[in-house]
């Protein structure tokens, strides 16, 4: 899957979202669509990384230490 297989997804996703508001007035969306992505990205790279948190790291592009501190706000730890 390419980032813009991924970019596609997210598109329609909201797309999908906004259509069903019917009306409603959306807040608060980046927020939303960031809590809606990062868990399952840190539980499908830790899977990958087996584990391993630096790999993990390193695959995500970010500092171990906050790796650590995301598993630990989605209770992955």
């Amino acid at each position: 899957m390419s980032s813009s297989d991924l970019s596609d997804c997210v598109r329609r996703t909201l797309n999908r979202y906004f259509r069903d508001l019917e009306g409603e007035r959306p807040a608060a969306i980046y927020d939303m669509v960031l809590a809606s992505i990062e868990k399952p990205m840190l539980e499908v790279v830790m899977k990958q990384a087996d584990g391993n948190q630096t790999v993990a790291a390193d695959i995500l592009g970010i500092n171990r230490n906050t790796l650590r501190r995301k598993l630990t706000e989605h209770g992955l730890l």
